[in-house]
């Protein structure tokens, strides 16, 4: 079965490139944006060039791996290899998925990273195209190199100029990955991290050959750390243990190396701390499961959440690398935990994303269609189908507890929804208890306890 595809059109006013003027390198990143975006956002100086290129091109490799993915759909998905990157107030982050969608990738190149002027604000997508990748590869630090991000408006019936055009099919589960990875990281805690040299040993022992996708457990002992078949207290599920072979080309850089996990989770996170840049990569729970496939994101997209609240915290934003929650609770008057839900009722919605080495949200708005992000929902569009049919029946509807029967194709199921958990009879949350979301009988009833239009 063809998978569902949106029609996008990459404009590029050129490629991006390395140019070489007075004898010294200028990297020039390509943009290309939905809607009105700034021609420029940034100009100015990588302050270690082969270590922001080295990055940048760990971040490719991302792209261009897959760890379960049919090879008839690698060709087609392989030419979206564009990262999305947002130019906040102090920091640049660049933002992809791997050809499977099961491993997100981020790289964030710090002030102390780039000396320069930010010219805007905003998100949009970067061309990575082969030249400029051939060109990344050999920039040194004895060699100084200037970053822009962004090319001059020209218009193409105007100026000589040449424009860069490339119509692809956007697969949907770029959209749904960049939505569902945010709702894992929000939950994340740091477990373990270690030393650069504990990290370059560990990774350069790990398989590398295939593991066929089965798990293993990372855990910290003494000052370094140990891979084992069996879980321990602190230490971090990871499925498909090879996939951790993608940090080991900037591993020789890093600071430190932290692992971040959920309690009601097993994907995991791993940032690699280079001091003036970071890159992080999220594992899905297992290699066959792509995060645009889980449903973390369900609950929040069903929340009763007032909309003028979530509204006025949406206003409020301006592209912060820290979303200042004690702030926002001020500007919008309402209390942290209403902001904390409204920020995840927005990540839901592509419009923030989570930073764990922040502990924090940041405004970035993805370079989709928004309007899309619920109708990609198959069990939010059918919990409000039961509701709309009446399918809702409440029994109890307190704070302390939600019982309601739902009815279902053949029969009818109890829902209870109590602060420490979500139950339904269905067999869908037998087969799956709660690691993918709720099931559509749950979201129903949540939608049936509040304003579903707002939710």
């Amino acid at each position: 079965m063809a998978e569902i595809a949106l029609d996008y059109t990459y404009r590029y006013q050129r490629p991006s490139e390395v140019a070489w003027t007075d004898g010294k390198p200028q990297l020039s990143l390509t943009t290309s944006g939905v809607g009105e975006q700034p021609a420029l956002f940034f100009r100015g100086n990588l302050v270690r060039p082969r270590l922001c290129a080295d990055l940048l091109l760990a971040l490719v490799r991302v792209v261009h791996s897959r760890f379960c993915l049919p090879p008839n759909m690698l060709a087609r998905i392989k030419v979206l290899s564009d990262p999305v990157i947002t130019c906040g107030e102090d920091r640049l982050r660049f933002e992809t998925f791997s050809a499977c969608c099961g491993v997100y990738g981020r790289v964030d190149l710090l002030p102390e990273a780039v000396a320069g002027s930010l010219l805007a604000t905003g998100t949009t997508n970067v061309d990575f195209n082969p030249p400029m990748r051939a060109a990344l590869a050999q920039l040194q630090d004895s060699e100084p190199a200037a970053l822009t991000v962004g090319a001059e408006a020209v218009d193409l019936e105007s100026g000589g100029q040449t424009q860069v055009e490339r119509k692809v099919a956007l697969p949907l589960r770029w959209l749904k990955g960049f939505v569902e990875v945010q709702a894992h990281q929000a939950r994340m805690i740091q477990r373990f991290e270690v030393s650069g040299a504990e990290a370059r040993r560990f990774l350069q022992g790990l398989p590398r050959q295939g593991t066929s996708g089965l798990a293993a457990w990372v855990a910290r002992v003494g000052p370094g750390l140990r891979l084992s078949m069996l879980g321990g207290p602190g230490s971090v599920r990871v499925g498909g243990i090879e996939r951790l072979r993608l940090l080991e080309d900037i591993v020789r850089h890093a600071h430190i190396l932290r692992a971040y996990g959920a309690a009601d989770s097993e994907a995991s996170a791993w940032e690699v701390d280079c001091g003036m840049a970071r890159m992080f990569v999220v594992l899905s729970p297992e290699t066959w499961r792509s995060f645009s496939g889980e449903g973390q994101a369900l609950s929040h997209l069903a929340e009763t959440l007032p909309a003028a609240s979530v509204e006025c915290v949406r206003q409020a934003l301006g592209w912060q690398p820290r979303v200042n929650v004690v702030a926002l609770a001020q500007r919008c008057a309402l209390e942290p935990a209403r902001i904390e839900s409204a920020l995840a009722r927005l990540g839901a919605r592509g419009l923030v994303g989570y930073d764990l080495a922040e502990g924090a949200y940041f405004h970035r708005e993805l370079p989709f269609d928004l309007s899309l992000v619920e109708a990609l929902q198959p069990r939010l569009t059918a919990a409000r189908q039961l509701l709309a049919d009446g399918g809702v029946q409440l029994i109890t509807d307190t704070p302390e507890r939600i019982e309601a029967w739902v009815r279902g194709a053949d029969c009818e199921y109890h829902v209870r929804i109590t602060p420490e958990a979500r139950l339904c009879t269905c067999p869908w949350l037998a087969k799956h208890p709660d690691d993918r979301g709720p099931c559509k009988h749950i979201l129903a009833v949540q939608l049936a306890t509040g304003d579903a239009d707002d939710a």
